[in-house]
């Protein structure tokens, strides 16, 4: 028996697949290049089996200094000036990994040489171009640390909090700071792993001439390395497919909303038109079964134009079944417009009756009934289609084969992946939002 493909592979199939059936406008090509970008640099590396680590923190934390240690070389600028790093810079890591090709170490700026919202335009890049971030502190955690922290930790990508510097620490006065820095972390972050480092230690001793002298000893990163092997070797392939198919449904997120937002102007155009027609109809036609009969047609054919403005062809059986689920959402929309229309149109037809008994005076209370109608339409009309739009972009936001969908089948048919998203994922709470009715019509 043949077995089944793994992970990293049929997420390579499904992703490359989706990737090539996703056409986008020339607007769209030029107004999300920077997102496409980035997105197409991930699904690379899911192909090449590239992972890319981020070493991230505040400036003089010794960042560039790690980085130099994992690889055994002076690749990274150091300086005691601090603030080397002004630009991001990557280099390959030549560690064997399982299932691995490669691993590239990426070098960012220091966080608080910044804004505030520099700072979270810095954290959400590095976290969105990486599969792996080391969160790198030199002392007990600020609150500048714990801001980037949270927008981390809300791209979903793995973190490693590494305390650098623990030579300067006495034994007792370490596990003391230890535990200062896991009380200030919030609850979405208590899972992470503190690992202690001391990327370029000094051992200081006193000259013959008294004036006390350091020169630099060892690195000491043996428990990072480590702590990444197993990590990597375990997680490695899982890591790059979650962070694909996640970054591949934010950029399909940003281009679905950008698509309903400019949908939303159209979709208003058509219900204003379907509202006068229905309007002039109930006004004009002499008849209450054919008011009724009229408005129903018109009220299916809105729901199909409004289909066509969402790209959700559906035909008129669909749209009279949207049209029911509408009903029992609304009941304004079902026995009520219904049993309003039916009453005003017996009143009209019984004003319209008595014109020869009252000379005519009747019709002039018949057209206020009409007027009524007609209002009563426009407001169902408007009803109508703001429902139906709602469904029809609740539909667009659950249907398809699309990344949001991909990883949920993994979710569900695979422990490992079901273990990864449980553990990686604790994100902050964040208010509850509707982005639905923003762009409703």
């Amino acid at each position: 028996m043949n077995k089944p493909p793994k992970i990293s592979e049929r997420t390579k199939l499904l992703l490359n697949e989706w990737r090539s059936h996703l056409t986008l406008t020339k607007r769209e090509e030029t107004f999300l290049a920077g997102p496409l970008k980035t997105l197409d640099n991930q699904i690379q590396r899911l192909n090449e089996r590239n992972i890319r680590i981020a070493a991230f923190g505040r400036v003089g934390v010794g960042k560039s200094s790690l980085l130099n240690a994992l690889i055994g070389q002076q690749i990274f600028a150091t300086d005691v000036a601090h603030g080397c790093t002004r630009r991001t810079k990557s280099c390959i890591w030549d560690q064997p990994f399982k299932s691995l090709n490669s691993i590239e170490l990426v070098d960012t700026p220091g966080i608080d040489e910044i804004s505030e919202a520099g700072r979270a335009r810095l954290a959400s890049r590095v976290a969105m171009q990486v599969d792996l971030v080391l969160l790198v502190i030199d002392s007990d955690i600020t609150r500048v640390e714990l801001d980037a922290l949270k927008i981390l930790v809300q791209s979903g990508k793995p973190i490693v909090l590494t305390l650098n510097r623990c030579d300067q620490w006495k034994t007792e006065e370490l596990a003391n700071l230890l535990i200062s820095i896991r009380n200030r972390l919030p609850s979405y972050a208590k899972k992470l792993e503190i690992i202690t480092v001391s990327a370029a230690p000094r051992k200081y001793h006193l000259k013959a001439n008294g004036f006390a002298r350091s020169k630099p000893t060892s690195p000491r990163v043996a428990s990072l390395i480590n702590h990444l092997k197993k990590l990597l070797s375990k997680q490695g392939e899982i890591l790059l497919a979650i962070n694909s198919l996640r970054e591949s449904d934010h950029f399909y997120q940003n281009l679905k909303q950008d698509r309903l937002k400019r949908s939303k102007e159209a979709a208003q155009t058509v219900i204003g038109q379907f509202a006068a027609l229905k309007a002039s109809g109930v006004a004009i036609n002499p008849l209450l079964i054919l008011d009724l009969a009229g408005g129903l047609a018109c009220d299916t054919a809105l729901v199909i134009q409004l289909s066509k403005v969402y790209g959700l062809q559906i035909e008129g059986h669909s749209a009279r079944q949207l049209l029911k689920r509408l009903s029992i959402h609304n009941a304004f929309l079902g026995g009520t417009q219904i049993g309003i229309q039916f009453a005003l149109g017996l009143l009209r037809h019984i004003l319209i009756a008595l014109i020869p008994i009252t000379g005519g005076l009747s019709l002039a209370s018949a057209a206020p009934v009409a007027l009524a109608q007609a209002l009563l339409a426009v407001h169902t009309t408007q009803k109508t289609g703001r429902l139906a739009a709602k469904m029809l972009l609740l539909g667009i936001h659950r249907r398809g084969t699309q990344p949001s969908a991909m990883i949920q089948r993994l979710v569900n048919n695979d422990p490992s992946v079901r273990f990864w998203i449980n553990h990686w994922s604790q994100k902050p709470s964040r208010e509850a939002t509707s982005p639905i009715q923003a762009l409703l019509p």
